[in-house]
């Protein structure tokens, strides 16, 4: 970390300033906010091969050097002492002597007068090019700002780094990729400034807060900044007269804060000067602080008295009744009695709009006066947080000490969503869900938790027959709602039902302009996007994700975590492997050594999207972890499970293994009532070859979905061997939305028209296949076949794979349950055909990476 930074995001403009220093060039004036860049541009340019044979004068103007006569010169030139114009002479005949002279003046806003006489002469007699920087929004003296007001030279104005420069800087310098969020934090809080970036970044580096993570280098906590940069930024901000001060402390507590408030908590003459000094600003309706980091650097070094002084202040102007978050969390921490019911009212609110790190810090403190439905908010919040052990002690006590049926119940109920979903224990789960049927109280919940145990279980019968009729009852509340669409979707979403699958979106509340008001309303999306990619329909997947995702995107702890995944998830069911995967890595960098649940939904996904694009080495441990741990509350996506290990086999050359994987989540599926997911199995070993299996069951589910009517005209055409049938396959798959599967019947179709003799044929439909693979970034087996033509037989082809992988002989034979002999046999052949008699060499001729 301590090593040069990169110059990043800076081409064109570097490109701009060497242009301006070519010999007969005039110059030019890098104009820029503190930190932005100015200097390490300047001096990159003047590295630059064009720069090299000049002689380059750094002149540095400074607040110490401005009182003396060319103090911006001391120690550069020669120049004897004399009057005022003799000075300015025989500086410029120094500068003249030097060979082929450069001008570099840094921080000219604070050049004494003489020496920005010598800059304006040496600019107007062209007696050397001149790159000068100033800091923007500090008065200069009159003779540098004339240097571009009367078109001596040209400015440049340099503007912090955008986001995407952001992340790509921070990139390169910490040596991996960065999980866009973190990213983007970092970016939102440096305002793209280099130099602040530098020394926040170093600071977390150091600390560990910025560390990586499967892969993706996260950032975990909430930044310290470093000693250096609070000297830094307290350099910036400067003196603060005590009203300026308070105007900035109070911004930096409770921004933003409305400018009539501010004014009267101060006063409107110190709201005014700390807007006119660059530190708040302000849009005539609310105050907010200049740079993020000020915030910080206040906070840092505002006293604890202080602070909780000033957040009262605030808290008791703001209106409760209209939204009770921004007054409960300055009153929270402030000096003012605690409101208990404000507390509660606002951590109800927190939840509804996902944010469950401060739902559970409210929610806390609304529950210190031992209210019993401030505990249950508080056990929710923990339980959503995965902190389960705690949520459990808090309620396993309430349901103890209940005072009335009603509230043991509730109790009793969260403790069944917290011990399966939270803690994986289903057995005490439904001990507890009939604990809470035993009270009599709150019978619809009770019903919709008892609902939810069924899907999570698989038990899809028992769903559809008592779920119908609940989805159409009188719900109580949000919650009794989600729970039973939930529920309903998994069952809809796996039998094939689409009506079904809609209607319970609209009672669970995910409808076109709204989203569900809690946050197992991420597990009903989820189910929402399985249904409409089982049946076909990527685009309402789509449309439904990119609501869950937007409404979670900027938020603390899982829910954003969640919105990636079920974003990632409706990726992959349109064949959009490419974007899948950076949304699904980036939720997997905070899930994979998390206690949430939804680690398990993301593992398989990401593993079938590594397998997918070819990336065997990426979904290895994934598949790994598929096999060895699974969690009980997701037994009705055991078919994904199975197809991701398909997927996985195909990814390392083994089609035995991967049709077996194949074979096996159809038959999973069918015998749990799960018709959807048999079609896509089915559809799946399509795929990699194996129409005759496939076909009867396809030709009887034919009528399901949309994917099923294309999944039977595909294994019809590869049974029926009928290439141009292939290719029309392809086009359906397209228009369906399956990019993937498309791509694999063009590649079919590619290899069938090859082996025939029909080149042309060939060469077309493996051009089309190319172009579905570049829409969907897979890389299948298929396409491998299509793309890398060889004269070997399908088992040939396989054994061959997983010797270039680097796999002996009896792992091969154990594998695809054959003998050592029989692949022997196979690898000699296939050794002969291709002209190799090296193992390793296979690996350059299969284009196994």
């Amino acid at each position: 970390m301590e090593r040069p930074w990169p110059l990043t995001g800076r081409d064109e403009e570097l490109r701009r300033v060497a242009a301006a220093l070519r010999p007969g060039a005039v110059g030019i004036v890098v104009a820029g906010p503190p930190g932005v860049g100015k200097t390490r541009l300047a001096r990159e340019a003047l590295a630059a091969p064009s720069g090299r044979g000049t002689t380059v004068v750094w002149a540095h103007g400074s607040t110490a050097a401005r009182p003396y006569p060319l103090g911006a010169f001391a120690g550069l030139l020669d120049v004897p002492a004399g009057d005022g114009a003799d000075l300015i002479g025989r500086a410029l005949g120094a500068l003249a002597r030097q060979p082929h002279p450069v001008l570099a003046v840094d921080d000219a806003h604070l050049l004494d007068e003489h020496s920005a006489i010598v800059l304006h002469r040496v600019v107007v007699r062209r007696l050397a090019p001149v790159l000068v920087t100033l800091r923007t929004g500090e008065p200069a003296p009159d003779t540098v700002t004339a240097l571009w007001k009367d078109d001596h030279v040209p400015r440049l104005d340099l503007a912090p780094l955008d986001a995407a420069c952001t992340a790509g800087l921070v990139a390169r310098v910490v040596g991996g990729p960065v999980e866009p969020g973190s990213a983007h934090r970092l970016w939102r809080l440096t305002e793209g400034s280099p130099l602040f970036l530098r020394h926040l970044l170093t600071g977390e580096v150091a600390a560990g807060r910025f560390a990586p993570a499967s892969g993706l280098w996260r950032w975990t906590s909430e930044p310290a900044v470093t000693p250096e940069l609070v000297d830094l930024l307290e350099q910036q901000i400067g003196h603060l007269e005590p009203g300026v001060q308070d105007v900035v402390d109070l911004v930096a507590l409770a921004e933003p804060v409305a400018v009539p408030t501010l004014s009267a908590l101060t006063s409107p003459a110190d709201v005014e000067a700390a807007e006119g000094r660059g530190l708040v600003r302000t849009d005539g309706l609310v105050a907010r602080l200049a740079h993020p980091l000020y915030g910080e650097v206040r906070r840092e070094v505002m006293g604890t008295v202080r602070a909780r002084r000033l957040r009262g202040r605030v808290a008791q102007t703001l209106d409760a009744a209209r939204d009770p978050i921004p007054r409960a969390v300055l009153a929270l921490d402030s000096d003012l009695p605690p409101d208990h019911s404000l507390f509660l009212r606002a951590a109800e609110a927190a939840i509804r709009v996902y944010d469950l790190p401060l739902a559970e810090r409210l929610a806390r403190g609304a529950a210190a006066a031992g209210d019993p439905a401030a505990r249950l908010v508080h056990a929710a919040a923990l339980s959503w947080l995965s902190r389960g052990e705690e949520a459990e002690a808090i309620l396993g006590h309430l349901a103890e000490t209940a005072p009335d049926g009603g509230t043991r119940a509730w109790a009793e109920l969260h403790r069944t969503g917290n011990l399966l979903w939270t803690l994986a224990r289903p057995e005490d789960a439904r001990r507890a869900l009939a604990a809470a049927e035993a009270t009599g109280a709150a019978r619809l919940h009770v019903a919709g938790m008892s609902l939810a145990l069924a899907a999570a279980g698989g038990e899809v019968e028992t769903v559809l027959a008592r779920g119908r009729e609940l989805l159409h009852a009188e719900l109580p509340d949000d919650l009794a709602r989600i729970l039973v669409a939930s529920a309903v979707s998994a069952a809809a979403a796996v039998t094939g039902d689409p009506g079904l699958l809609d209607d319970s979106a609209v009672v669970g509340g995910l409808t076109a302009d709204r989203v569900p008001t809690g946050i197992p309303g991420f597990g009903l999306a989820d189910l929402q996007v399985l249904g409409h990619r089982l049946a076909g329909r990527p685009d309402r997947a789509d449309r439904q994700a990119r609501r869950m995702h937007a409404a979670s995107a900027d938020l603390p702890g899982p829910a954003r975590l969640m919105g990636l995944v079920v974003a990632g998830h409706a990726a992959l069911a349109g064949g959009r492997v490419g974007d899948a995967l950076p949304l699904l890595r980036e939720a997997w960098a905070g899930l994979a050594e998390s206690r949430h649940e939804f680690r398990f939904r993301c593992r398989t996904l990401l593993a079938t999207a590594w397998a997918q694009a070819g990336e065997v080495s990426r979904a290895g441990p994934l598949l790994a972890g598929i096999v060895t741990g699974q969690h009980p509350a997701y037994r009705l996506h055991a078919p994904d499970d199975l197809l991701a290990l398909a997927w996985g086999a195909a990814a390392e050359g083994s089609v035995t293994e991967s049709l077996r994987h194949a074979v096996a989540a159809a038959g999973l599926a069918r015998r749990t009532g799960a018709p959807a997911y048999e079609v896509l199995a089915w559809q799946t070993a399509v795929q990699f070859g194996d129409a005759a299996a496939a076909l009867p069951r396809l030709t009887a589910l034919a009528g399901l979905s949309p994917r099923a009517a294309v999944a039977v005209a595909h294994a019809r055409a590869w049974a029926e061997q009928d290439g141009e049938a292939l290719l029309g396959t392809a086009d359906a798959w397209a228009r369906l939305g399956d990019v993937v599967a498309a791509g694999d019947a063009a590649a079919q179709a590619a290899d069938l028209h090859r082996r025939h003799g029909r080149q042309g044929s060939a060469l077309s439909a493996a051009a089309l296949a190319e172009r579905m693979a570049g829409r969907s970034g897979a890389r299948t087996p298929a396409l491998a076949v299509a793309v890398r033509p060889l004269p070997l037989t399908t088992r040939e082809r396989e054994i061959a794979a997983l010797a270039a992988r680097g796999m002996s002989n009896k792992q091969i034979a154990a594998r695809l349950t054959v003998s050592v002999r029989t692949v022997e046999g196979h690898l000699y052949r296939a050794g002969r055909k291709l002209g190799v008699s090296e193992r390793t060499a296979l690996a350059d001729v299969l284009g196994v990476g």
